[in-house]
């Protein structure tokens, strides 16, 4: 199972580098450059708002996991 969750955190991982790339060059670089007042506005909260928190929490999530801070470990007495 500590395999199954470290593979998972590999993934978590990937997740997080694929999302930098569409949330920059996908959905906020265009809308930023629009003449649109609302996609501006929209291009703004994706990259300073939404971006941020999505790429650190699956980048954080996926690290623990490589590192196997989630492991489980069984005390017996």
């Amino acid at each position: 199972m500590n395999s199954i969750k470290q593979a998972l955190g590999v993934l978590w991982i990937i997740l997080a580098i694929a999302s930098t790339y569409f949330c920059i060059f996908e959905f906020g670089l265009p809308k930023l450059l629009s003449d649109k007042q609302d996609d501006l506005v929209f291009g703004i909260i994706i990259l300073f708002i939404l971006t941020p928190l999505i790429v650190l929490g699956l980048g954080t999530f996926g690290y623990f996991a490589v590192a196997g801070e989630y492991n489980t470990k069984i005390k017996r007495s």
